[in-house]
């Protein structure tokens, strides 16, 4: 089972790279939440794929016997799906944003509408006035 999903893990990530790549910022949204999801996979995996019971202990007893289900890569799974989420609202809003302000959704058409001169030094900082006099 592990080396299936190994290969359904690589080829959501490459299908989240592609889409990541595109040029288009609702794409962009898209590949990100195909990547986490693959990364939640991921963490599924490497807790081992095995059917068991619960991981309770009885009551008088001080560890657990027989074949369990490890909690910790559950736990894992759900704290990403929840940054997961956060972050693809924050996202979403930010392109949002850029569309509002710039009318497209297209990466290349948003860096064409940014000025020329945008984040770049100033061509000539004013300097300290000249002193006149000697040294």
């Amino acid at each position: 089972m592990e080396p299936a999903l190994s290969v359904v893990i690589g080829i959501l990530v490459a299908c989240g790279a592609y889409l990541m790549m595109s040029s288009s910022l609702i794409r962009f949204l898209f590949g990100l939440t195909v990547i986490s999801n693959a990364i939640n996979l991921m963490i599924f995996a490497a807790g081992r794929l095995t059917y068991g019971i619960p991981p309770l202990v009885p009551e008088g007893a001080k560890t657990v016997d027989g074949n369990v289900a490890n909690a910790l890569p559950q736990a894992l799974i759900l704290t990403a799906i929840v940054i997961g989420f956060g972050l693809l609202v924050f996202a979403l809003s930010l392109v949002l944003r850029a569309y509002m302000t710039f009318g497209t959704a297209d990466s290349r058409r948003i860096r064409e509408a940014e000025p020329e001169h945008f984040g770049a030094a100033p061509a000539e900082a004013p300097g300290p006035a000249p002193v006149s006099g000697d040294r």
